[in-house]
């Protein structure tokens, strides 16, 4: 098993397996921290930048349940419309599905 840090996870381009879209980069991690356990939930990908810089509305929260893979190079998610309504529709990262 192949350890990694959010240095190591931030270098790597997320693609959703469902459509092949590239998705961007993790900008953040969602974590649960329970006593000595602490655990990855989600993986940001940031949007357009909010306020001050952050929290955007645009930002993509994967559920670290969606990762199918983490490779050299990218991180594949599993991104259905049927199992997260809210990810694909407007995100801008689709435009070369459409032809442009």
């Amino acid at each position: 098993m192949k350890k990694y840090s959010t240095a190591d996870l931030r270098k790597l381009e997320i693609v959703n397996v469902c459509d092949g879209a590239r998705l961007g980069y993790a900008g953040d991690f969602e974590f649960e921290v329970n006593g000595d356990c602490t655990r990855v939930l989600a993986l940001i990908v940031c949007g357009s930048p909010g306020f001050l810089g952050f929290g955007g509305e645009d930002d993509l929260v994967i559920p670290w349940s969606m990762v199918q893979c983490i490779g050299e190079d990218t991180i594949l998610v599993h991104l259905s419309q049927q199992d997260y309504p809210g990810c694909l529709c407007a995100r801008k990262h689709h435009r070369f599905l459409k032809g442009g």
